[in-house]
């Protein structure tokens, strides 16, 4: 059964994907015991040489102090904690705190918690704001909710994977906090798109008009950020459509049950579901500017010229 976390805890981690192998590295590189498990061992390989054991199955973690999950989606995360040998599915240990830090629905999120308790395992909810660059810059923030009395005990654990640590409440309430976060980064960046097309159409370069709003009141350290992407048309994965289009699905279903209106959101998700439907499934979501000039009658090309991102180690986080 679950046991008493130890300090320093022994760390499990469930999931290495782009987001998950940066968050893992920076424990392994501050001195964690980690063992980790993903569905493909071949990601997980490498972290062996930061220090980390790689198992073959999620419940070879259930006797680990802390285990994170950072998996893709809520059939995910059912499969990796309850599904066949998953990690609260072992007759003889449970994990004393598991931490799911994946993008999930709320009703997925109260499942597992309710699991979890039922093995004696505390459930912490602490989905992410970031990507791997700005994991690297130490710009990651991360809103919790769960048990505050088992927050406080974590949360020196959680500091270590980047800047801010945020309690947002008990039980999933740190899932609605993250969902909204992302429903608010679909709308920008489709509201972005648009105002650099519309400049772009008038006659003025993506890089101009972009410098001009990123030193105005308007812009802000995401616009700085995506800001290299939307210029050189360089849309290398940080976040995909069918991710985004994935999160605006989960608001607007909270929406719906909140009965708050949301007609810009609804509005995002139909022009991200077209763009996933155009084709755009690997690149990153900053692609919504491709479809946006094909709708406005223009074909942008590259304007090869060096910008700023804006991230530096110091940098505070700028979401996806």
């Amino acid at each position: 059964m679950a046991h008493v976390t130890q300090d320093p805890p022994r760390v499990g981690w469930i999931g290495t994907g782009r987001m998950g192998f940066q968050l893992a590295a920076r424990l392994l590189d501050a001195g964690y015991d980690v063992a980790v498990h993903n569905r493909t061992r071949a990601k997980a390989e490498p972290l062996t040489e930061r220090g980390a054991t790689v198992v073959d199955r999620p419940v070879d973690l259930a006797d680990r102090d802390v285990v994170f999950t950072m998996v893709s989606a809520s059939p995910d995360l059912q499969a990796v904690t309850t599904g066949p040998g998953g990690l609260l599915t072992s007759p003889d240990a449970a994990p004393g705190v598991l931490i799911d830090s994946s993008t999930v629905s709320t009703g997925t999120s109260a499942l597992v918690r309710e699991e979890a308790a039922r093995r004696g395992t505390d459930f912490l909810a602490a989905p992410v704001s970031g990507n791997p660059k700005v994991i690297a810059a130490g710009g990651l923030t991360i809103a919790v909710s769960g048990s505050r009395e088992v927050f406080g005990r974590i949360e020196p654990l959680l500091a270590a994977l980047g800047r801010g640590v945020t309690y947002v409440g008990e039980d999933e309430a740190a899932r609605l906090v993250k969902i909204a976060h992302n429903v608010f980064l679909g709308v920008v960046t489709q509201s972005l798109a648009e105002i650099t097309v519309l400049a772009e159409k008038g006659g003025v370069s993506r890089a101009a008009f972009l410098e001009f709003l990123n030193d105005s009141v308007m812009g802000s350290a995401y616009t700085r950020y995506k800001s290299p992407a939307l210029v050189n048309l360089d849309f290398k994965p940080t976040f995909t459509m069918p991710l985004l289009r994935k999160d605006l699905e989960l608001g607007l279903s909270a929406a719906r049950e909140l009965e708050v209106p949301m007609p810009l959101a609804a509005a995002t998700a139909q022009l991200v579901a077209s763009a996933v439907g155009a084709g755009h499934v690997d690149e990153d979501f900053a692609a919504l500017i491709l479809e946006q000039a094909r709708n406005s009658g223009i074909t942008l090309v590259a304007e090869d010229v060096s910008v700023d991102d804006g991230l530096s180690p110091r940098d505070r986080a700028v979401g996806r």
